[in-house]
């Protein structure tokens, strides 16, 4: 383990299934014995960080993920039709295919016109509960931190005691695909709508040190925007881009897997993601030592005490 008398804090980042890089950090983080002292997590960000924070190390996580991805409740999912329905837009179609994504796409505009969600939170409570015990936040091995927004209020909701599995599921709740979480007056959404990376939560929940997780869409884009939806999103991830930035300048250390501008219901590509964070944080180890005190002969001593261990 390394010693510092410094408090480091992680921050995961929302960005729904581009957060699967989270799971390749922590690995990092595992193997280099990097301690995590408080561990704060947004939408997707949360969803790994509570499961990391319970003491699910990354091999299980990333098992327990493949097992989920490849069972038929998520093959026949919303989740899983909205991923379809991106991906068709995408590329060139026949006609059955062509049918078959005016008729699906139909019938989730259809769904979103009468309900808050597409996914219902019963549908959804199912997929946080096969990932998040059910225990409170205050039980977690390490202390963890879930952000939320009041949908009434407009205000950041930090959950810090009560169940974990509802604070994460508010966490999750990704407008417009997930109805939101009524807890009493308020009505709890995303934490990314105000909060894509919680650095700034971090820093207030007492880090010391605060290494942030970004898997927000590259910025850049080479596509056309021929539609109102087309141009909508586009200014969605131009908003979410900057409001990220805002909250990185609270981190001593940045890590920026590299998830390109896959869409968030797209888990299609979850093993890619996840050696991408892993390969994103090793290129970051430099970076880290230098924000810790003592981290730097803690390396180095581990590296002269690896041919013994072995």
């Amino acid at each position: 383990m390394i010693w510092t008398d410094k408090k480091i804090g992680l921050a995961l980042g929302g960005g729904g299934a581009r957060g699967l890089a989270h799971i390749g950090v922590l690995r990092v983080f595992e193997e280099e014995e990097i301690p995590i002292n408080i561990l704060v997590g947004t939408s997707i960000g949360a969803l790994v960080g509570g499961a990391h924070a319970c003491g699910i190390g990354p091999a299980e996580m990333e098992k327990k993920v493949e097992e989920y991805l490849n069972s038929p409740e998520f093959q026949s999912s919303a989740v899983k039709a909205v991923a379809e329905e991106v991906t068709h837009e995408r590329k060139e179609m026949n006609l059955p295919q062509k049918i078959q994504s005016y008729l699906k796409n139909r019938f989730l505009l259809a769904q979103a016109m009468f309900r808050p969600g597409i996914l219902s939170q019963e549908d959804f409570q199912s997929i946080i509960n096969y990932f998040i015990p059910d225990i409170q936040i205050q039980e977690t091995q390490i202390p963890f931190r879930a952000v939320a927004t009041d949908l009434m209020s407009g205000e950041q909701i930090v959950f810090s005691e009560g169940s974990l599995r509802q604070a994460v599921t508010a966490s999750c709740a990704v407008p417009g695909a997930i109805e939101p979480l009524k807890e009493g007056e308020r009505l709890l959404s995303d934490g990314g709508i105000i909060c894509l990376v919680p650095s700034t939560v971090a820093r207030k929940e007492g880090a010391d040190i605060v290494i942030a997780v970004a898997v927000d869409r590259d910025i850049c884009s080479e596509e056309e925007f021929q539609t109102a939806k087309d141009v909508y999103l586009r200014a969605s991830d131009i908003t979410s881009h900057y409001l990220a930035n805002h909250e990185l300048m609270e981190a001593d250390v940045v890590i920026r897997p590299h998830v390109g501008d896959l869409h968030w219901s797209d888990f299609s590509h979850a093993k890619d993601l996840i050696q991408e964070g892993e390969k994103a944080t090793r290129e970051n180890l430099e970076n880290i030592r230098d924000a810790m005190p003592g981290i730097k002969k803690w390396f180095t001593l581990k590296q002269i005490l690896k041919p013994l261990r072995n």
